[in-house]
């Protein structure tokens, strides 16, 4: 099934209309070690089996007491305890504490039976061999983490699909997780086209460039736990563009050809798309800026994508479509993402309606503002997307946004839905 070439959409009937022949969920689950797990997307919510840490600790180094009998005390007139001995780490009391007794713990060490709370060591003096004077007051529960207050037995910790960070595997480990259920990462295919595109090994000749977007997109894909393969450059001929698609669609799960979206005589991408099965090409054109020029397509329910070979608008057209099928395995189940931050524009920026546009902005701060100054350039400079810290959204309806507004900024780095 083909269509007219830019038969231009808006981001959201894009998506449906690529989600109308897409699977429910593009991703396959699997268990993996925990340890392999950094960067990975859960396929289901991970439940605590049990309480952490399970029992009574202390949180300071000092001494396990009664709350009641140090109320009242003071530097001049402290409560006088019995030390009955010391909790070692890693075990358990091997007696409980009573009226005016205490007992000295280190930080994590398990309060015996009887104690509620722990004296700082600070706030306490020797007095003999065997007792202590306090001298100041603790209430119960102070300087005590209780047997369920990090995590309650029962309770959902992460959510299906929450991206696994490095603090979150020792968080994990810490509930006994030590096999994990994940999202296998999405195999992506990535194709440059173009006669003046070359290799970045070689030194390019008059009128050629070196392959800019195939490392970029590859980044973009390891960045959101894709698994990222290159299929070089396919030269302007359909024949040479054709056995590489075919490639790549067979080894892959979705792929990428960047550059020959757009209209003209050398512009076989939404052709072979259309040859390559059914469905074949859903779209021509979105009404983004920049990223007028991308086109999707379904073969065989495997998402195919041609974007612009402009490099910073094959990512923004990455971001709006292939992004979420690797963070989400559909456009379906679309969340928001990481908060964007808010500062002020520096300057007015016009955009024309029926458009959304994505601007690259750098931000600083100024007298206690954050502001957000648009890195503007002409079409095809390098510069502006390694300058910029992250993104702002004018919406398909605006005529654009005046100097002073407040906007939201996606940062670049953070794992942000546009």
């Amino acid at each position: 099934m083909g269509t007219e070439l830019f038969t231009v959409l808006p981001v959201s009937e894009a998506r449906a209309e690529l989600a109308r022949h897409l699977p429910h969920e593009l991703r396959k689950r699997e268990q993996k070690p925990l340890l392999q797990c950094l960067g990975r997307r859960l396929a289901r919510p991970v439940v605590a089996r049990e309480n952490v840490p399970g029992f009574a600790r202390s949180t300071v180094d000092g001494y396990a007491v009664r709350a009641q009998d140090t109320f009242g005390a003071s530097e001049g007139l402290p409560s006088l305890l019995t030390v009955t001995g010391e909790i070692r780490m890693g075990s358990a009391p091997r007696h409980g504490i009573g009226a005016g007794e205490a007992m000295r713990v280190a930080t994590g060490g398990m309060l015996p039976p009887g104690a509620d709370a722990v004296v700082m060591v600070e706030h306490t003096e020797q007095v003999g061999e065997r007792n202590i004077e306090v001298g100041r007051p603790v209430g119960p529960g102070e300087n005590v983490i209780g047997p369920d207050e990090d995590v309650k037995s029962g309770e959902e910790v992460f959510p299906a699909n929450h991206l696994i960070r490095p603090q979150d595997l020792g968080y994990l480990a810490a509930l006994g997780e030590v096999t994990i259920e994940v999202y296998a990462p999405l195999r992506v295919g990535i194709v440059s086209t173009g006669d003046e595109i070359v290799s970045p090994e070689e030194k390019p000749g008059s009128g050629q460039v070196r392959d800019v977007n195939s490392y970029t997109l590859y980044g973009q894909v390891l960045s959101l736990g894709g698994d990222a393969w290159l299929y070089g450059v396919a030269k302007d001929d359909p024949k040479l563009l054709e056995d590489k698609l075919n490639r790549a669609y067979r080894e892959n799960d979705l792929v990428i050809v960047s550059g020959g979206s757009s209209v003209g005589t050398r512009d076989h991408t939404a052709q072979i798309i259309v040859e390559l099965g059914e469905p074949g090409l859903i779209f021509h054109g979105l009404a983004v800026r920049p990223g007028k020029p991308t086109l999707g397509g379904v073969v065989g329910g495997k998402p195919v994508f041609g974007l612009p070979g402009h490099p910073a608008a094959a990512m923004i057209s990455f971001d709006l479509l292939v992004a979420p099928l690797l963070r989400f395995g559909s456009y379906e189940k679309i969340k928001p993402g990481a908060l964007p931050v808010r500062a002020v524009l520096s300057r007015s920026l016009a955009s024309a309606p029926g458009r959304e546009e994505y601007i690259r902005v750098k931000l600083r701060r100024e007298q206690e503002k954050l502001y957000a100054d648009p890195v503007l350039g002409k079409s095809g400079l390098l510069a502006p997307m390694v300058e910029a810290d992250g993104l702002v959204r004018i919406p398909l309806e605006s005529e654009g946004v005046t100097a002073g507004t407040e906007v939201d900024v996606y940062l670049f780095g953070t794992d942000y839905t546009l």
